[in-house]
């Protein structure tokens, strides 16, 4: 097992328990006593975890995010502001276009668009509800990425998905974040996430980020795509003069979705 997968799984025990020892993590992961110290030190060092003796428990905050960010809670939050944003980044779509969606609660409102349509396209996403909901599109042709299900997002995560994403064209990457601002670029809490998005953002010809104002000038655990690989940045309120100063003066393109 590789070391980001292992610690993947600690994390998870983490966010499930809140605390782990290091003599469980040996027998769940079969590994060395010394190997699962590394772990939660260097793990500890990101500030997702504080070193107990014999251990580890999660921090305060991120046992709250476990919470925050399950998916039923996330797609309450900002609907509206999501729904503008949304209706603002189907107008980049064309007919016969390969278009990419996470699994994020802003581009299912985008997804939310496309259940009627009449266009042919091909939708590729990570996201179960997304699939679920445009499968029934005689226009549409549909591809789920392959990976790990996870309970509290409603997506499939991980890089079991990377071969497929190696044979198709993506002509856009429609994806939102936890938080972005312009140091760490777009970040989110689930390294298990944060892994399939790095290969979205990657094999993608044109990334498109769809931002509620609450995720603007906030970071989180890790990058997944740095500034520079956004082409378009999407949101419903105007950002600092800082962001709007660096995407004017590196010709990128921001809208506020009206």
């Amino acid at each position: 097992m590789f070391a980001n997968e292992r610690r993947n799984k600690i994390y998870d025990l983490l966010k499930k328990n809140g605390t782990v020892t290091v003599n469980e993590l040996t027998e769940i992961l079969n590994t060395s006593a010394a190997t699962i110290r590394s772990d939660l030190n260097q793990m500890e060092v990101q500030g997702l975890l504080i070193r107990t003796h014999g251990g580890a428990m999660i921090k305060e905050r991120e046992l709250d995010l476990s919470v925050e960010n399950r998916y039923e809670n996330r797609e309450k939050k900002y609907r509206l502001e999501k729904q503008r944003i949304g209706k603002c980044a189907f107008k980049y779509i064309e007919e016969g276009q390969c278009i990419l969606l996470d699994a994020s609660s802003t581009c299912f409102e985008l997804a939310r668009l496309l259940k009627d349509v009449k266009m042919k396209l091909t939708v590729v996403t990570s996201g179960i509800a997304t699939a679920e909901m445009l499968k029934e599109n005689p226009f549409l042709t549909v591809i789920i990425i392959g990976g790990i299900v996870r309970n509290s997002s409603n997506s499939v995560e991980g890089l079991l998905g990377e071969e497929i994403l190696n044979k198709i064209n993506i002509d856009i990457l429609f994806t939102s974040a936890y938080a972005f601002n312009l140091k760490d670029g777009l970040t989110d809490f689930s390294y298990y996430e944060v892994e399939l998005k790095r290969k979205m953002v990657s094999v993608s010809n044109k990334v498109i980020a769809l931002l509620d104002h609450s995720k603007m000038d906030k970071s989180s655990i890790a990058t997944f795509a740095k500034i520079e690989e956004i082409d378009l940045l999407i949101t419903d309120k105007e950002p600092t003069a800082e962001i709007i100063q660096y995407f004017h003066n590196d010709g990128k393109n921001l809208e506020i979705a009206k």
